[in-house]
């Protein structure tokens, strides 16, 4: 309860979890809100790029598709990317953190040398390689997006493993026998979790910002997929006139990454007081 008292007081985390909340709302009835998906996917010329309207709320794009409808399907498929790409990092990630951080030596040294040599690269643009070189195509773009994003839960995992190994507990537990594997997993593991918590719920809003980027690049989704980093590509031509086309997936990018982060940046206050940011 009082985590929770001190959550609460967290105005802008709790604003994070509300927008969050809605966000994944949107995305579950996604099929109640859009029960005509032809208004989304098939091309209408007569009504291409029309204003925003009682009929359109968010207008119509350069086909006749309804703009409200492809960002509420993209929700679903945002979250998606996010979920995937953010599970696959930390199964990556966190067992290599673990080890390095518990065994040290030289598989230690190995492990982190490798994560300091995708660290080196800017994510995006490894990111935009890894993508290049495999299919194109939305599998492509989060396959490339968890192989640039485990070093990160891989670094976070072996500073805190490295500070829990040297706890009293663990020099009981390695007194009393137990097997490094159990130590490792059944108590080291647990005492780690909040920073991949905290870390993993930063990283969905930065992995739906950076996957709306390669989309945008045209080396993620593909046509006809509502996704919004391609409703922005496909809008370039036709700005600044028919703003609407643009303006409501950068919009839906905004809050969503907005509200992940600001989730995260409260998380992050609970878990760590030292860190806690200045008002």
């Amino acid at each position: 309860m009082l985590i929770l008292k001190k959550f609460l007081r967290d105005i802008p985390a709790v604003l994070g979890f509300v927008i969050i909340a809605l966000v994944i709302i949107i995305a579950l009835a996604s099929p109640l809100l859009v029960p005509d998906r032809s208004v989304a996917f098939d091309s209408n010329i007569l009504a291409r790029l029309q204003p925003p309207s009682a009929e359109h709320w968010f207008g119509t794009d350069n086909l006749g598709r309804d703009i409200l409808a492809r960002v509420i399907l993209g929700t679903r498929g945002a979250l998606m990317i996010a979920l995937s790409v953010v599970g696959l990092a930390i199964l990556i990630g966190v067992p290599l953190g673990l080890v390095a951080g518990y065994k040290g030596g030289l598989l230690g040294d190995l492990i982190m040398r490798l994560t300091d040599v995708f660290l080196a690269v800017p994510q995006l643009i490894l990111a935009v390689a890894l993508a290049q070189l495999l299919s194109r195509g939305i599998t492509s773009a989060m396959l490339a997006l968890a192989l640039t994003y485990w070093p990160f839960f891989a670094r976070t995992v072996y500073g805190e493993t490295r500070r829990v190994r040297t706890a009293l507990f663990v020099e009981a537990l390695q007194g009393l026998g137990a097997g490094d594997w159990r130590i490792m997993l059944a108590h080291v593991l647990p005492n780690v979790a909040s920073p991949v918590i905290v870390r993993a719920t930063i990283g969905m809003g930065f992995t739906i910002l950076t996957a709306a980027v390669l989309g945008f690049l045209g080396v993620g989704a593909t046509p006809p997929d509502p996704d919004w980093g391609l409703a922005i590509a496909e809008s370039r031509e036709y700005l600044p006139e028919h703003w609407w086309f643009a303006a409501f997936p950068g919009l839906a990018i905004l809050i969503t990454v907005l509200g992940f982060n600001l989730f995260g940046d409260g998380l992050r206050d609970l878990v760590d007081p030292k860190l806690r940011r200045s008002r």
